[in-house]
């Protein structure tokens, strides 16, 4: 797309130089990913002009006939994909997703069991400064401080005591697996619902790559992480809960849908099915592992040893700085991280002991386990070198020669390439190619 005739040049300038950002930075955020031109192509379409309040067939507007079958497709399209009887993909976000569940299961005081937020847990799962833990009574669980990892056996006895109505699993940066099925029975045993929110892994669970999550009684799950979709969320569930979880997002916490947002969720759901994501989805894994051996071999700490999923947690403590000042080091060099709490945090959010590293991104790019051990380095470096600003410069410079190698929505220095190119989950030159 040629952005030089845009009457407001202002704006289209930040955003060729937003995406030149995401084609020349290795991006490491776990929860970032490159949706494909297709998905960006049913995002940025007059689908965003309709008002759809409501359900198809049941809307509170006029002229929806082809909004209804877009949604009705992903709709079936996501039910699907996961193995549920039941779909809304109406959510704006992980969080809205979240705030429509609790609010169709329970009511203002009842109890939530859900994973420390130092431990790796969401805001939306019961912070004191989200609505959950201003409107519910929350309790936790978190990982043991000898193994920085779950023990579900005290999972379990913890739930006896406290009681909840609800359960939620699922987190933004514990780096093991989730045994979904394993807190499912937990929460059957005091009678509460499972809430598993699987947002951050859910490319890798329909690739059949992590414990699968069917046993929940909900699921909801953001689009834009491993699964690589739009920016947005659904909640799936059995047919008994389907319209109190309806009801629960319109009009309970949403009005008018993004549709445009809808059908790039639909195309996603499309490619996730594909053979070519199986394939990405491993390599996500493999590359998380060969990451952290390379982080680990170059003498950095990494919280519950080390990862089984797409994301590593670094302990910077015993390099002498914070999260703070380590990402800051990465962003000088081209490398894009997140400052992150860790179990048993010392430090505080602005200021926390960790950084939080993912492999999504670079693995749609095409980068393999070499990539990983080179960056690696890079990484350990910087962290151990973080007032360096020749280094900085050096690893930035080599950074840029990496990415070139590894093209991502067309050359270096373009912006979103021309439609009609033939676009699949991966491997292809839309995305960028690379080996």
């Amino acid at each position: 797309m040629d952005y030089s005739k845009e009457p407001d040049q202002k704006i289209f300038s930040l955003i060729e130089q937003e995406v030149t950002r995401q084609q020349q930075g290795l991006i490491l955020i776990p929860s970032e990913n490159y949706a494909s031109l297709s998905v960006i192509r049913a995002m940025g379409t007059p689908l965003s002009n309709k008002y759809s309040e409501g359900y198809p067939g049941k809307r509170y507007y006029s002229g929806n006939k082809f909004i209804d079958q877009i949604e009705e497709l992903a709709i079936e399209r996501a039910k699907k994909l996961f193995g549920f009887d039941h779909a809304n993909v109406q959510p704006h976000s992980g969080s809205t997703a979240n705030q429509a569940v609790i609010l169709a299961l329970l009511k203002p005081g009842d109890k939530i069991l859900s994973l420390d937020l130092n431990h790796g847990g969401h805001l939306s799962h019961g912070s004191r400064l989200n609505f959950t833990g201003k409107f519910y009574n929350i309790a936790s669980y978190g990982v043991e401080k000898d193994t920085e990892q779950l023990n579900y056996d005290h999972l379990e006895m913890i739930a006896k005591k406290e009681m909840p109505q609800l359960i939620i699993s699922g987190s933004t940066s514990y780096p093991k697996q989730f045994d979904f099925d394993r807190v499912g029975q937990i929460a059957k045993t005091v009678g509460a619902f499972h809430l598993a929110d699987i947002g951050h892994v859910a490319g890798l669970a329909v690739a059949g790559k992590h414990y699968p999550c069917q046993s929940a009684d909900i699921v909801t799950t953001t689009t834009h992480k491993t699964l690589r979709g739009p920016r947005g969320a659904i909640i799936l569930c059995q047919q008994e809960l389907a319209e109190q979880i309806d009801r629960a997002v319109f009009p309970g916490v949403q009005g008018g849908p993004l549709e445009n947002i809808i059908a790039a969720k639909a195309v996603c759901f499309l490619e996730a099915r594909q053979p070519e994501f199986k394939i990405y989805a491993q390599q996500i894994l493999d590359n998380a592992l060969a990451l952290a051996k390379s982080l680990t071999e170059n003498d950095l700490r990494l919280v519950s040893g080390g990862t089984d999923t797409h994301l590593v947690l670094v302990d910077v403590r015993p390099l002498g700085i914070d999260g703070q000042k380590a990402t800051l080091a990465l962003e000088n060099s081209g490398i894009y991280a997140n400052k992150n709490v860790i179990p048993f945090e010392t430090g505080t959010p602005f200021k926390p002991s960790g950084v939080r590293l993912g492999t999504p991104a670079l693995t749609t790019r095409g980068m393999k386990e070499k990539e990983m051990e080179k960056i690696g380095s890079w990484i350990s470096q910087l962290l151990h070198q973080s007032d360096d600003l020749t280094l900085q410069k050096k690893i930035k410079e080599e950074a840029t020669e990496l990415t070139n190698l590894f093209p991502v929505y067309g050359a270096p220095r373009a912006s979103l390439p021309k439609a009609g190119k033939r676009v699949v989950p991966l491997g292809d030159t839309a995305f960028g190619g690379g080996t």
